[in-house]
């Protein structure tokens, strides 16, 4: 499950409890990359408000296909199987297109995605990529070519959110040795409405 010790929902008591109820999906599971912190309920307490407010709001302006296809992408350039397996599930929910999942599923899995973005979409796999491999080069000059290319500069800090938490993410995955041993895979918050629901569905 993880290279350190885990307490499961059966074993949980006060805060960890409460916070395991909101975050469970069907038959009390608690995905493991969340069940890692439950050494240290709190942050598994900021990692949801950060995921919720990240990937499942209401105010994001992107499709969610799109935001868990970059997900998905990073999770890929980080060596992340664990994510990149529940965000691949989730960017297939989104799509609701089976073919045209398959086909941005092996572009990515290629790292060949150009072949299936558009302009707009493809700055952004961009952005993500320099975001993840070499952030230092990143420029005020860089940021004006996103602009150029469609962005505003909201929809920058949505992708550089997006972006931002699948890197940290994934390093506490691979970091912790999490796997997907009893996960049921592409379990997420999906009520982009009320920003305290967390259960995974």
């Amino acid at each position: 499950m993880s290279y350190i010790k885990t307490i499961p929902y059966t074993e949980a008591e006060g805060k960890l409890k409460k916070l395991y109820d909101k975050v469970k999906g069907p038959d009390d599971n608690v995905d493991n990359v969340l069940m890692v912190h439950s050494l240290r309920p709190h942050t598994l307490n900021g990692h949801m408000v950060l995921y919720k407010s990240v990937l499942h709001h209401k105010d994001n302006t992107f499709d969610k296909w799109y935001l868990e296809a970059l997900g998905t992408y990073v999770s890929l350039l980080n060596g992340c199987d664990y994510c990149f397996d529940h965000h691949a599930e989730g960017l297939r929910k989104n799509l609701d297109d089976n073919p045209r999942f398959e086909t941005i599923y092996q572009a990515i899995k290629d790292d060949k995605i150009e072949l299936v973005f558009d302009t707009k979409q493809m700055a952004g796999a961009e952005y993500a990529r320099k975001l993840t491999l070499e952030h230092t080069t990143i420029t005020k000059e860089y940021i004006q070519t996103l602009r150029d290319r469609g962005f505003n500069d909201g929809e920058i800090l949505e992708v550089n959110q997006v972006v931002s938490y699948f890197n940290y993410v994934n390093r506490m995955v691979v970091g912790l040795g999490v796997d997907t041993v009893d996960d049921i895979i592409g379990l997420s918050p999906n009520n982009n409405d009320e920003a305290d629901n967390w259960s995974h569905l």
